[in-house]
């Protein structure tokens, strides 16, 4: 008996991304020592109001069955928190509510995809998105972002990948893994592009409670603009606005007419999200208090600069200085090798485990992504490690 091809043809696009990751976690769990700058696992503790809510919530016994499209106080919470930035109004019949952005996200692609149809996403690119793409039949399309031009999604370059296959523009902003902040005209152009086009905007706006400083880089969304709304879903949760990926509480935003549709697709997947969970996640989106994710911007910024200040312009090394989220991307391309295997010498030698660029598309081949949910000490020590190894492989270049 054999699985579906389906699983062979994901096999290369999901888990073995994460291959070196996994190594790590195992001389980790064997008593060796590493350092883990591999994942985006937030450092500070998950919002007090969170935890207070679903800890009442399970008091209250509210471990019932839900529904597929969400939980009432829920729905009405997200009402509030969105109708302060849209244009039109908003009721519950504008989102579904499901386990964290991921499910999410196939939700909203499987429902808008037929097989052959193609998606085109930015490249770099978060690494679940082309097997997520692929596991609703379609294909996704790579556009290429430039570091030098800030790794900008633009409407000129995704233009010239449109095919009549062409069925959607999947969108990450704050982006992942570059921490780059889509400028609102240049969303404006692509929701043009998606109008004159006919294509879907599907949206992943998980990080955009932590951009560094809101003022100097402000936050758009395909929702700001009404005549968007009918072609655009956008998919988020509380896993990194509020510290929390474990709660798996997500949601989708869109038409009540493409919700009408989806819905039976979620009850599909698994009917609903579990009420306490819904409960929690009611109460710390009507919370006004914003420390967690105050807490999160301040941090993660800091230890950008202090990264920065310690690798950039040294031994070839060039960071790429991130607008928001949890990682900053490092060249070492001129190290002479590529990411996979300088992460493999840095795990090997320096007992150090960072992600590989390649894992987040072909535009990071020389890259790494280092995650800055660690504390400011272990980055110091981490930053040098690896520039003791790009020290020694410059000094092999040289002859030395």
């Amino acid at each position: 008996m054999r699985p579906s091809q389906l699983t062979q043809d994901l096999a290369p696009l999901a888990g073995d991304k994460w291959a070196l990751h996994a190594e790590a976690l195992r001389r980790k769990r064997a008593g060796k020592e590493v350092l883990m700058l591999t994942i985006g696992e937030p450092d500070q503790p998950a919002d007090p109001v969170l935890i207070a809510a679903a800890k009442a919530a399970l008091d209250q016994g509210r471990t019932q069955y839900s529904n597929g499209h969400g939980e009432v106080g829920l729905l009405d919470a997200l009402v509030t928190r969105y109708q302060q930035r849209s244009p039109t109004l908003l009721n519950p019949g504008n989102f579904i509510c499901l386990p964290g952005t991921q499910t999410a996200l196939y939700v909203a692609l499987r429902a808008i995809l037929e097989p052959g149809d193609e998606v085109l996403v930015g490249d770099p690119l978060y690494a679940t998105y082309e097997s997520v793409i692929v596991a609703c039949g379609a294909r996704p399309v790579l556009v290429p972002l430039d570091s030098e031009a800030g790794f900008i999604l633009h409407a000129d370059t995704a233009r010239g990948y449109i095919t009549d296959k062409t069925k959607a523009l999947l969108l990450n902003n704050p982006h992942n893994p570059t921490g780059a902040v889509l400028p609102a005209a240049a969303l404006r152009d692509l929701g043009d592009l998606a109008r004159a086009y006919d294509l879907w905007i599907v949206a992943d706006e998980v990080y955009e409670a932590v951009i560094f400083d809101p003022e100097a880089t402000p936050f758009a969304s395909p929702w700001d603009w009404s005549d968007l709304h009918a072609r655009s879903i956008i998919v988020s949760s509380i896993s990194k606005s509020h510290a929390a990926p474990g709660f798996r509480s997500g949601w989708l935003l869109a038409s009540e007419d493409f919700c009408r549709a989806a819905l039976p697709l979620a009850e599909a997947l698994l009917f609903g999200n579990q009420p306490f969970i819904a409960d929690a996640t009611a109460a710390v989106l009507q919370s006004s208090d914003p420390a967690v994710s105050e807490r999160m911007r301040s941090d993660y910024a800091r230890r950008a600069r202090l990264v920065a200040s310690l690798l950039d312009g040294r031994a070839g090394l060039r960071v790429f200085a991130p607008q928001a989220g949890m990682f900053l991307l490092l060249d070492i391309s001129a190290s002479g090798l590529d990411g996979q295997a300088f992460a493999q010498r840095l795990l090997d030698e320096m007992a150090v485990a960072v992600m590989p660029g390649a894992s987040f598309g072909t535009r990071l081949n020389g890259w790494l992504r280092l995650s800055l949910t660690v504390s400011d000490s272990l980055l110091i020590e981490a930053s040098a490690r690896i520039l003791a190894l790009a020290n020694k492989l410059i000094a092999k270049q040289n002859g030395g």
